[in-house]
């Protein structure tokens, strides 16, 4: 009786009803850690300031809110502004599954009767862009090879540049499929080939590993990734293809006349591309 009332009483704290919602989920480890992320996000906008950008808001304490804020009327204004600015910053894709996440938690904790109202409703999420991107020159192409990035993007960037082929087919690349001699990979999928100056970089990103994904992230997987997305000698996962795009996007937003950044799938030389 006593472990019932616990789990009844209605959580003081955003982040308490963020966890409660992500514990009681079916949501698979992979997802529950971006619904997580997508969630935190919003509770700079609840109190009136800005995320920080990129990186930045992975490492930035978001602010402590009251749940009760959700019923606040100031939460509408306040997230109706915040998506236009998410808009801008980070693309269309990511403030609409932002909001989306952010829709999914409200409605569970109202059907708990834990908030009241829901302030998204009434916010459209944006259109997709449908104004035709242009693939990158070869001025843009050697501005952004330029930049001081790690090896990881430089490698993954001269590989998209070199075989035209998907962000998603070579983020899906794993080190044993990589053939030095021949330069090319070893897969049934999309044919994926490379030059010289592209192997020498691939070369080093892949030193002493002969298994796993090529292109892995900063940090560890987190419990119950597959082994098939995860390095067996560092234990990090394979990079997913939102962060790869948010990486992309954050380097290049300094070469962006617009100032908002360029999307992976300009890389690949061409026709022109939609978003």
């Amino acid at each position: 009786m006593n472990i019932l009332c616990k789990v009844n009483i209605v959580p003081v704290e955003y982040a308490v009803a963020v966890d409660r919602f992500l514990a009681e989920s079916d949501l698979a480890p992979g997802s529950r850690r971006v619904y997580r992320i997508s969630l935190t996000s919003w509770t700079w906008a609840l109190v009136g300031s800005v995320a920080p950008a990129g990186t930045g808001r992975r490492k930035a304490s978001p602010p402590v809110v009251p749940l009760a804020m959700l019923d606040d009327p100031s939460a509408r204004p306040r997230l109706a502004a915040a998506v236009e600015q998410r808009r801008r910053q980070a693309g269309t894709r990511t403030v609409n599954r932002e909001l989306s996440a952010l829709r999914s938690a409200i409605s569970w904790w109202q059907f708990r009767d834990w908030v009241r109202t829901d302030p998204t409703l009434g916010l459209r999420q944006p259109a997709s862009p449908l104004t035709p991107l242009q693939p990158l020159s070869d001025v843009q192409v050697a501005a952004l090879f330029r930049l001081p990035a790690g090896l990881r993007e430089q490698a993954f960037w001269h590989l998209l540049r070199d075989s035209g082929a998907s962000a998603q087919a070579v983020l899906a690349l794993n080190a044993h499929m990589v053939d030095g001699r021949s330069r090319r990979a070893r897969t049934d999928a999309e044919p994926i080939a490379w030059s010289a100056g592209t192997w020498q970089l691939l070369s080093w990103l892949l030193a002493g590993r002969r298994d796993g994904p090529v292109f892995v992230t900063d940090r560890r997987a987190p419990a119950g990734t597959s082994a098939s997305d995860r390095c067996p000698l560092t234990g990090r996962g394979r990079m997913s293809y939102r962060r790869a795009a948010e990486i992309f996007t954050e380097h290049t937003r300094p070469l962006d006349p617009a100032g908002r950044g360029w999307m992976l799938h300009q890389l690949r030389s061409g026709h022109a591309l939609t978003a």
